[in-house]
C-alpha cells in the first residue's frame, strides 16, 4: 500500500514541515488574542483526551481570535453574530502538533469576501499522531463539532447557514458533520480531500454529495495525499489533480516543495479565487486528456455558465437537480492569481502542397498585453 510503503518519509517530511511552519497571529501575544493548541513529541506515543477547540474570528476581530464556546453566547464580549452566516475552517493531520500558519490567510479572505461569522477548529491535540490513529480519532472531532452546531441552532443559527471548509483529512471531519446533519448543512468545501484510506471507503465514512445541500471540492495532489475520485456535486480538477505547475518533482530544491507543494495549492488557489478579480472556471469533462485535446470548450450541462471555483451560491450553477460527482478540469498557472486563460484556435486549411508557418497573435481586451504563437501546418 502507499502508504505503508512511504511512512518513514512521510513522518520525516511533515516534522520538518511543521518546523517551517509559523503559529497564528503571532504579532498578539499579549495574552488577549486566543491561540491554537500545541503538542509535543513527548507526549506522542500518550493518547491524550481529544480537546477540541473553536477560535472565532469576524470583521469586528480578524487579527485577534477570540476563544469561542456555547457560553460565549451569553456574554456581550462575543463578536459572534446569530443573524451572520458561519464558517468553519477545519485542518487536518498535523505532525507533531503545530499550528497551520495559513489559517489567518483563509480566514481573513473570507472576511474580506462577506460579513460572517467565522469559526476554526483546532484539533491539533487529536491530530498529531500516527496518521491511523488520527483517522481514529476524526470521527469523535465531528462528533464535538455537531455538539456545538446544535447549540447554535438553540440560539437561532439555521443548519443551511454553515458553511465548512476542510483542507485534506478536515475536509473528511467536515463530511461526518453532515452526515450527523443528514446532509441540512449549507455547504461544505474540500481542499484536496485526504486519499490515503478514504478512497475506497464508504461513503459514509468520507465527504460526499449527500453530507450537505452543496458540496465543492478542489483536487490537487490526487496521486499522493489527496483523493483521486470526485466527492462532491463538483469537483474541480486543477491541471488534472496531480502535479501542479510550480511544484517541481524533477529535483529536490526543498523537501517542502517536494511533497506538500501540490497538496497544499488547492488551499493557496482557492485564497486567492476569494481575493482575486478573475474567475477561476471549470469545464466539465470525462478525463483531463479529453480536456486537453479540446474536447470539452462548453458548459451545456449547466445551461452554458461554466461552475466558478469561489462562495458563489452552488458555484454559479443554475441548473436543478445540482449534478453529482461532476469534474470539472482548468490550467492554472505557477503563481498567484493562478488564473490562466483557456483559449481553443482551430485552424482550417486547404491542401497544402507544402508544409506552412502560421503566426497567431492573442491580445487582451484591452490590447496592452500580447502573446505569439507560431505554428506549423504540415501538407502530410
Amino acid at each position: 500500500m502507499f502508504w505503508e510503503d512511504r511512512s518513514i518519509l512521510f513522518t520525516f517530511v511533515l516534522v520538518y514541515i511543521s518546523s517551517q511552519e509559523a503559529g497564528l497571529s503571532e504579532g498578539h501575544q499579549n495574552g488577549q488574542c486566543a491561540d491554537f493548541n500545541s503538542t509535543r513529541w513527548l507526549y506522542r506515543q500518550q493518547r491524550i483526551k481529544l480537546q477540541v477547540q473553536y477560535l472565532l474570528l469576524t470583521r469586528e476581530n480578524q487579527d485577534c481570535p477570540q476563544k469561542f464556546t456555547q457560553a460565549s453566547l451569553s456574554q456581550q464580549s462575543s463578536h459572534f453574530n446569530v443573524s451572520h452566516p458561519t464558517k468553519v475552517i477545519i485542518h487536518g493531520y498535523r505532525v507533531p502538533g503545530t499550528k497551520p500558519s495559513w489559517v489567518m490567510e483563509l480566514a481573513q479572505a473570507l472576511l474580506r469576501a462577506q460579513n460572517v461569522n467565522v469559526l476554526v477548529v483546532d484539533w491539533v491535540y487529536a491530530a498529531s499522531f500516527a496518521y491511523n490513529v488520527v483517522v481514529e480519532n476524526y470521527k469523535e472531532v465531528a462528533l464535538q463539532i455537531s455538539v456545538l452546531i446544535n447549540q447554535l441552532q438553540n440560539h437561532g443559527c439555521k443548519p443551511e447557514s454553515f458553511h465548512f471548509l476542510g483542507i485534506s483529512l478536515g475536509a473528511h471531519v467536515a463530511g461526518f458533520v453532515g452526515t450527523l446533519f443528514e446532509g441540512k448543512i449549507g455547504r461544505i468545501t474540500g481542499l484536496d480531500p485526504a486519499g490515503p484510506m478514504f478512497k475506497n471507503a464508504d461513503t459514509y465514512d468520507r465527504l460526499d454529495p449527500s453530507d450537505a445541500q452543496f458540496v465543492d471540492a478542489i483536487h490537487t495532489d490526487s496521486d499522493y495525499f489527496g483523493i483521486s475520485i470526485p466527492v462532491g456535486h463538483i469537483d474541480f480538477f486543477l491541471n488534472g489533480g496531480k502535479d501542479q505547475n510550480g511544484c517541481s518533482r524533477s529535483r529536490f530544491s526543498s523537501m517542502y516543495g517536494y511533497v506538500i507543494c501540490d497538496h497544499m495549492r488547492a488551499l493557496h488557489v482557492y485564497v486567492n479565487a476569494l481575493n482575486s478579480s478573475c474567475k477561476l472556471m471549470g469545464f466539465p469533462c470525462s478525463t483531463y486528456e479529453d480536456f486537453l485535446k479540446g474536447n470539452c470548450v462548453d458548459c451545456e450541462p449547466f445551461s452554458g455558465t461554466c461552475p466558478v471555483m469561489g462562495l458563489s451560491e452552488n458555484s454559479g450553477i443554475t441548473t436543478s437537480p445540482l449534478p453529482k460527482e461532476q469534474k470539472l478540469f482548468l490550467l492554472t498557472t505557477s503563481s498567484p492569481p493562478f488564473c490562466a486563460h483557456h483559449i481553443l484556435l482551430k485552424l482550417e486549411v486547404s491542401d497544402l502542397e507544402k508544409s506552412a508557418e502560421v503566426e497567431v497573435t492573442l491580445m487582451t481586451g484591452s490590447q496592452r498585453t500580447e502573446q505569439r504563437l507560431r505554428l506549423y501546418v504540415s501538407h502530410d
